[in-house]
């Protein structure tokens, strides 16, 4: 049996349809996973939400989220606060879970804290979306913040899935990373609120943290062993409740990145030209841990599948149980 000093920790805040999304993924998570506890923190409504709807005993720790913790960075840059249990794995709730994650909480158990990602991240990773990369690069602002900073490599984390087993060193990423987002102004990064964005990120201020402190970042593309990877409807087959999954991952890794073209047509025919040329259009077919839904264009898959899964989930648990009227003579004759 798994210990249960390892759980997973998730939060909501905001409209009601997150705590939905939390209730969804942790639906999928049950059918892999059965025995590790899960906590949620969530702000009162979310909860009593929960409660009516009688679907709160999906959660083994339910918590208040403090106001102040109800943003990206308020809840991500303060994960020793909200660490519920000795080995947590803290992910995001547009997650969907494909098969049994034992074999990945083995390899974390390695780190005191490790988050997925990429080694090396690429030059949009916090900085300009658009064309002002070519910019950067040109005056070349990364290495400039790197030399800033004191040092000599930017990782790429994925903040989706964290995972925190030794407390001093959680606290120690949680402090640096609000130090380096405080000091965004002598960094080349972008602020999401310069951007129009309703909250900052926390993923390059965590990257910049645990380079730092030299903690190791897990792989995000491991082939058949990922933990996660981005749900794409032209990559993904599956049934309507994601019980069968099959992923189409190409091995090339500028082939993969196109995933991120939000037009269907011209990201199909893309990846339909890689494949004609050798090597670049190789893939494998795999069913990772969980499949996340981290693209905008894609966002309408995983709301159709939480609505339909909360629905559900409400209908069953308020739904009057049926009572079978016993047989007049056999209750005589007893």
């Amino acid at each position: 049996m798994p210990s249960p000093r390892e759980g997973y920790v998730l939060h909501s805040y905001g409209p009601d349809r997150y705590v939905k999304h939390v209730v969804a993924s942790v639906h999928t998570l049950r059918r892999h996973d059965p025995d590790r506890p899960v906590a949620l923190f969530c702000p009162e409504h979310h909860r009593a939400l929960l409660e009516r709807r009688g679907l709160d005993a999906h959660f083994d720790v339910l918590e208040d989220l403090p106001r102040e913790h109800r943003s990206i960075v308020g809840f991500k840059h303060h994960l020793h606060r909200f660490k519920a249990f000795e080995r947590s794995l803290f992910v995001d709730a547009d997650i969907i879970w494909c098969r049994n994650p034992d074999p990945l909480w083995r390899q974390f158990s390695a780190f005191p804290f490790t988050a997925t990602g990429l080694q090396n991240a690429d030059h949009f990773f916090g900085g300009p979306k658009g064309l002002g990369v070519v910019v950067d690069v040109l005056l070349g602002r990364r290495r400039r913040t790197l030399r800033r900073l004191g040092l000599t490599q930017l990782p790429r984390v994925q903040a989706g899935m964290i995972y925190a087993q030794d407390d001093a060193c959680t606290r120690e990423v949680d402090a640096a990373a609000a130090s380096f987002l405080d000091r965004v102004g002598k960094t080349h990064f972008r602020s999401r609120l310069d951007e129009g964005r309703s909250e900052e990120t926390c993923e390059w201020s965590i990257a910049l943290a645990m380079s730092k402190l030299d903690l190791h970042v897990f792989p995000w593309l491991q082939g058949r062993n990922s933990p996660q990877l981005d749900y794409i409807d032209s990559l993904t087959d599956h049934d309507p409740d994601f019980k069968e999954v099959s992923y189409r991952l190409y091995t090339n890794r500028f082939v993969y990145s196109l995933r991120g073209i939000s037009n269907t047509s011209l990201r199909n025919a893309l990846l339909r030209g890689a494949e004609s040329l050798p090597r670049a259009g190789e893939y494998m077919k795999v069913t990772p841990y969980a499949l996340h839904f981290g693209w905008l264009h894609q966002k309408e898959t995983f709301r159709d599948f939480t609505e339909r899964t909360w629905g559900r989930l409400a209908e069953e648990r308020t739904r009057p149980r049926q009572v079978t009227p016993q047989n007049p003579d056999s209750a005589s004759a007893e």
